[in-house]
């Protein structure tokens, strides 16, 4: 479940702008500030029912930009690269090539 929420709010975070303002709302009360779908329900005058599936279709989309623009994975991936970089750095002697190879890993995300 911690994995969900941890990705919800990464995929939140990336593609908030093209939801409608109840949706980030709900999913922002739901996931950053872990309200309870009864307590979203009461704020919204709705139903349990109504803001679970407002959430879930909104995760949906989500779930459906992401398959389409892969921001979260290209993050991800730059994270990685990022830290193979800082590791390599650390080291006493760090090999060029291999630093070389991070970087146009690196440069082939961007396009």
């Amino acid at each position: 479940m911690l994995e969900k929420t941890t990705r919800m709010n990464y995929l939140y975070d990336f593609y908030q702008s093209l939801l409608t303002p109840k949706q980030r709302s709900y999913m922002a009360l739901y996931y950053l500030e872990d309200y309870s779908l009864g307590e979203i329900a009461e704020e919204y005058d709705v139903s349990r029912q109504a803001v679970y599936d407002n959430i879930k279709r909104t995760e949906s989309m989500l779930e459906e930009y992401e398959k389409k623009l892969l921001l979260f994975e290209k993050f991800q991936e730059r994270s990685k690269l990022v830290e193979g970089m800082k590791e390599l750095l650390q080291e006493d002697s760090p090999s060029l090539q291999k630093m070389s190879e991070l970087v146009t890993k690196l440069a082939k995300l961007e396009y």
